[in-house]
């Protein structure tokens, strides 16, 4: 057992969102997303919050690590925020200088699209947690199959999702590793905005040259073994919904019209 999530990385369990098709869990977090979307009050969101959090105990996987795997792109969350607040006016004015403006539509926009991005992050987080990464490649690159016959790259786009779901949790564990030597060495991160970029700087330049390294040795790799993509690759079977299948989708089905549902409540 890892002893912490990352995002992009699996979390090995023996539980039935495990053992769904991996096809079925791409769709159902495609079909989740549009319900998040079409969430237009806190009602909403929260029956979608708690379909996350039953789902992530249903996959046996801890809430906290869960909240650990989109801890680095929290800054997406916190950004799109920050817009809403400035950019959103309406109701009473809270505080205004020069373009800037902080309104009460504006805080309560913010706090919707936080809540939902939140639950987005964490609704595709499950699906990297509980799926391998090869499986959802394979899923993905099954799903866009059909296009294939209109020149649509289907196998290269797979390849290539592949590729980042493997890179996303080693630039996380190579950040950490450049984080600590920095730190070891008496580097420190606070102080005037000029030296925090100079220390930021020291953190980014490492990563990206140890990205382009491994990228190099994939390719590397994937060359000396003569790999292509066509025929005489592993398939996934076809697909057969299962049962916990059909019940995944009866329960992503269920949420999609209780979410649509509270848009018409008198709330």
């Amino acid at each position: 057992m890892p002893d912490k999530a990352i995002f992009g990385r699996y979390w090995p369990a023996d539980s039935p969102v495990h053992r769904m098709d991996p096809r079925v869990k791409l769709v159902l977090s495609l079909a989740f997303m549009v319900a998040v979307f079409c969430a237009r009050t806190y009602a909403g969101l929260g029956v979608a919050a708690a379909f996350v959090a039953g789902a992530y105990a249903l996959a046996r996987i801890p809430f906290g690590q869960a909240l650990r795997s989109i801890g680095p792109l929290l800054f997406i969350v916190v950004v799109t925020a920050l817009l809403n607040v400035f950019f959103v006016q309406g109701g009473t004015v809270y505080f205004q200088w020069w373009v800037f403006c902080i309104s009460e539509a504006g805080l309560s926009s913010a706090a919707f699209v936080a809540c939902r991005l939140l639950l987005l992050l964490l609704g595709v987080s499950l699906l990297t947690l509980a799926t391998t990464a090869l499986d959802i490649t394979d899923a993905f690159e099954h799903l866009l199959s059909p296009f294939a016959r209109i020149g649509l790259p289907a196998h290269e786009l797979g390849m290539m999702m592949g590729i980042a779901l493997r890179f996303l949790p080693q630039l996380a564990f190579e950040l950490a590793c450049v984080y600590r030597a920095q730190i070891s060495r008496g580097a420190t991160f606070s102080g005037s905005l000029k030296g925090r970029a100079r220390m930021l700087a020291s953190l980014m330049v490492p990563l990206f040259t140890s990205a382009f390294r491994h990228a190099e040795t994939l390719s590397a790799a994937m060359e000396a073994r003569c790999y292509h993509g066509g025929p005489g690759r592993t398939r996934l079977h076809p697909l057969r919904c299962s049962r916990r299948d059909a019940m995944g989708v009866a329960a992503v089905a269920a949420l999609f019209a209780l979410v649509v549902g509270t848009n018409f409540l008198p709330l």
